[in-house]
């Protein structure tokens, strides 16, 4: 299980546009969403490294 902690994910879009960025790299990953907290939880067999890429990218540097 990942957890990040996202500074700019602040609304409901936000945690759409995160979750599908994370379906992209690992389309099995399941995912929970604390949107008050920024949080989120991943189980994947993806590589760390590969998920913080795809949320930078998506606009949601985890740190």
């Amino acid at each position: 299980m990942h957890e990040f902690h996202l500074p700019e994910m602040t609304c409901g879009h936000c945690a759409s546009k995160v979750n599908v960025t994370l379906k992209r790299v690992d389309p099995a990953c399941e995912i929970q969403v604390d949107l008050p907290r920024r949080l989120v939880s991943v189980k994947s067999a993806e590589d760390r490294e590969a998920l913080v890429e795809a949320l930078a990218e998506a606009g949601y540097p985890p740190l």
